[in-house]
């Protein structure tokens, strides 16, 4: 029988990357609040939210879009390269 590890001390504490799980708030696409039925490749103001300043385009999990408007998302980012409004990589 191996030995039980018995009770944890009253004293330690939970690891830091599980104390705050489930405490953040919910993000909530901003397409959908704002009523955006197609996002505009033209408009890379706006596009450049979603753009990391590596290049990247952010993920659902970090901007808060849904599964629709990412969809879109991606598609306007990589327009808009291709005309030259935003840059594929950093410079």
């Amino acid at each position: 029988m191996p030995p039980s590890k018995g009770p944890r001390k009253s004293g330690t504490k939970r690891p830091s990357w599980r104390s705050g799980a489930g405490s953040q708030r919910r993000k909530y696409c901003y397409f959908c609040k704002e009523k955006i039925v197609e996002i505009d490749y033209k408009n890379y103001n706006q596009l450049r939210r979603y753009v990391s300043d590596r290049g990247k385009i952010r993920a659902r999990r970090v901007t808060g879009t849904c599964r629709r408007h990412q969809a879109q998302l991606a598609i306007a980012v990589k327009r808009s390269r291709e005309m030259a409004l935003l840059p594929y990589v950093a410079r």
